[in-house]
């Protein structure tokens, strides 16, 4: 049974301007006549248009598909395994584009202005989630404490960062030093400490109260900016967040008091 140009464009997903040039390029010329005189497709056919759909799907120029069709059993293998090697090639490619990409972006939504290099050098281990980020922007783009965070963080040095980390590290130590030595969360000096993070972020980027404080040390994304993975230990998230709360409780009463 033979096949008309237009049937054969519609169950193969192909034009009929791109079979005709097919044709004319000599890469598929339909080997059937229907009656009346017209060029039709066989299954023959049919089954060398199935071969060039693939090798174009991965990427093959026609010349190399109407190279490889002329002697497939001594071509085919080759011509696969170079195209393989290309296409890892270029993943490889396109992967990098888009960790610069995701880099790009990530300096967009955390208002870090610092080249790739340097992010590494003044943060170290800590990482920026991008969900967290995004989230933040979504939902807090419109609040004027949000936007005073990002203009802040985006007007830092390098050197500013680098006072920031380090106070930051001090800050840490201090936590994870009375987390190993099991000093109850809600004592004084882990409450202590935990004001001090307060102060941390109000000082370099926005006001930091008590309700802002928690839903910090309740959002696990929010606590991997905080601690490293390397630092990170079975409960200290928690620890941290009982912290922050026994510290907003205590900051509630002492102004009851005054």
């Amino acid at each position: 049974m033979g096949y008309a140009v237009g049937q054969v464009s519609a169950f193969a997903g192909v034009t009929v301007r791109t079979l005709h040039h097919y044709d004319r390029t000599g890469l598929l010329s339909p080997g059937g006549r229907s009656r009346a005189g017209y060029r039709q497709y066989e299954d023959v056919d049919l089954a060398r248009l199935q071969q060039i759909l693939f090798y174009r799907e991965l990427g093959f120029p026609l010349d190399e598909i109407a190279e490889i069709l002329a002697d497939p059993q001594a071509n085919a293998l080759e011509h696969l395994r170079t195209r393989q090697r290309q296409l890892a090639n270029e993943i490889a490619r396109l992967r990098q584009l888009a960790e610069v990409d995701e880099r790009a972006i990530e300096v967009q939504q955390t208002g870090v202005p610092l080249a790739p290099e340097e992010r590494f050098e003044v943060f170290g281990e800590i990482a920026f989630d991008l969900s967290y980020a995004t989230d933040a922007q979504l939902k807090w783009r419109d609040s004027k404490g949000h936007r005073e965070a990002m203009a802040r963080a985006s007007a830092h040095t390098k050197e500013d960062w680098r006072r920031l980390m380090a106070e930051a590290a001090t800050w840490r130590a201090e936590l994870l030093a009375g987390h190993d030595d099991g000093e109850p969360a809600d004592g004084e000096r882990i409450m202590d400490i935990a004001e001090q993070h307060r102060l941390h972020v109000s000082r370099w980027f926005t006001p930091c109260r008590a309700e802002m404080h928690q839903r910090i040390a309740d959002d696990p994304r929010a606590f991997a900016l905080v601690v490293p993975p390397s630092q990170q230990r079975p409960g200290l998230a928690a620890y941290l967040a009982e912290a922050v709360h026994a510290n907003a409780s205590r900051r509630t009463r002492v102004k009851k008091h005054v």
